[in-house]
Parts: C-alpha cells; structure tokens; sequence
C-alpha cells in the first residue's frame, strides 16, 4: 500500500538527486540507479514517478527555471528605474541559489540535451524569451532602438559566464565576480548610448 502524501516528497528528492549527480558527474552520463540511490529509493520508484531518465532531467531543470524566475521577480520587485533592474536581473543570475557547481553543471548539460529533445529545447526557448524580454523592457529605456541588440549580448554574456565557470571546475564558484563581468559588459553597452 502505498503511503498517502509521499509522491511529492519522493519526486522532489528526486529532483535534488538529479541535480546533485548531474553537478558530481558533470555530464547526463548518471544512470537512474545513481539517481535513485542519492535519493534513498529503489530505481523502479524513480522510474514510476518519472518514466524515463529524460522526463528526471526535464523535472530538474523545471526546478532549476522555477527558482531562477522566483529570483528574478524578487529582484525586480526591489529595483527601481530601468537601470537598476537591469542590475537586478543579472545579479538574481548569479545568486547562491542559481550559480553554484551542481545548478551549473545541469544548465550545461541542459544547453546539450535541448540539442536533440524538443521538450528540453522547447524549456530553454522559454527561458531565453522570458530574459530577453524582461532585458528589452528596460533597455529600450536606455538604448532605444539598439535595446534588442544589447539584450542579445547580455544573454550571451550570462550564458557564457556560466559556460566558463563550468569548464573551471573549481569547488566554489563566485556569483559576485560573475555579476560583476556581466554588470561590466551592460554598463559599457550603456555608456555607448549616454
């Protein structure tokens, strides 16, 4: 019989689980029973909660998109002028919750999986609309009709941010100095403009 009320609990450990090993192993070469042992289930409940390794993958990167959005829209709720929450959006890029090894590992590992699945290229189209709108919203503010251009480099910038922090390999990475290259990056685009 199963126990009322554990789906939820044992899919988000799941999740973790996923996310945890992806971040170990730095690739999706981690099998369902790595998975499942990490979670402290049995392979066949991983499978009967999800289906598939792809559908685990998928879940953890909904979880990753979740907090990364729940991060941003504190940061714009906070921020005032279009400036600042060009600064807000870029730091909640960078914060504990979203720019460390295992979250790292799995945002690159999920750049090759939407390669060859639809439903993880499909994710990552939505993550890219959402930033690149939240970007443009403000940027036509500051740069006018140059706004989609530098909206497209500072997405570039934060991916490619986390794409060199990956390949470091190193025990901490530090959001602060990745904010900063980023912040670097926009302020010179703004300065072009002013």
């Amino acid at each position: 019989m199963p126990k009322v009320g554990m789906e939820p609990i044992r899919k988000a450990a799941l999740v973790k689980a996923t996310i945890l090993e992806i971040g170990r192993t730095g690739s999706l070469d981690v099998t369902v029973s790595q998975i499942a042992k990490r979670a402290g289930m049995s392979s066949a409940l991983a499978h009967h909660y999800f289906g598939s390794k792809e559908q685990i993958f998928l879940a953890a990167m909904r979880h990753i998109l979740s907090l990364y959005g729940a991060e941003v829209r504190g940061a714009l709720a906070m921020a005032e002028g279009p400036r600042a929450r060009l600064t807000a959006i870029l730091r909640a890029s960078f914060t504990a919750v979203n720019f460390r090894r295992e979250v790292i590992g799995a945002w690159l590992n999920f750049y090759v999986l939407a390669q060859t699945v639809p439903e993880a290229k499909r994710l990552l189209r939505v993550y890219q609309a959402r930033l690149h709108t939240n970007l443009v919203y403000d940027l036509r503010k500051l740069v006018g009709a140059r706004a989609e251009e530098v909206a497209r480099g500072t997405a570039a910038m934060i991916d490619g941010v986390y794409i060199r922090e990956a390949l470091k390999q190193q025990a901490m990475p530090d959001g602060t100095a990745a904010a900063a290259m980023a912040l670097q990056y926009l302020t010179l685009e703004l300065d072009k403009t002013e």
